[in-house]
């Protein structure tokens, strides 16, 4: 649910009852999983009159790459140096 609710995030900026509309979810569902997202800085948030607009948060997106592009370079090392070995 909670990538449901991201992945309609990355298309546009939706307000609670926008994102909650077509899940099979209630909206107070839909604003705990974006409480969960906003604490993880995936999104963020702003106010449009009496309501909040939620948008994906580039910045957090883009640490979180980093962050896991470290794993992929690990494994892309000790590939290399078991290719390696295997050679020799």
């Amino acid at each position: 649910m909670r990538r449901q609710v991201f992945e309609r995030l990355a298309r546009r900026s939706l307000s609670v009852g926008e994102i909650a509309d077509g899940l099979p979810v209630s909206r107070p569902a839909v604003s705990q999983h974006l409480k969960v997202l906003k604490d993880a800085r995936l999104v963020i948030d702003t106010r449009d009159g009496a309501r909040r607009v939620y948008r994906v948060d580039t910045r957090g997106l883009q640490a979180m790459r980093d962050y896991l592009d470290k794993f992929w370079d690990r494994a892309l090392a000790a590939f290399k140096a078991a290719a390696e070995q295997e050679e020799s």
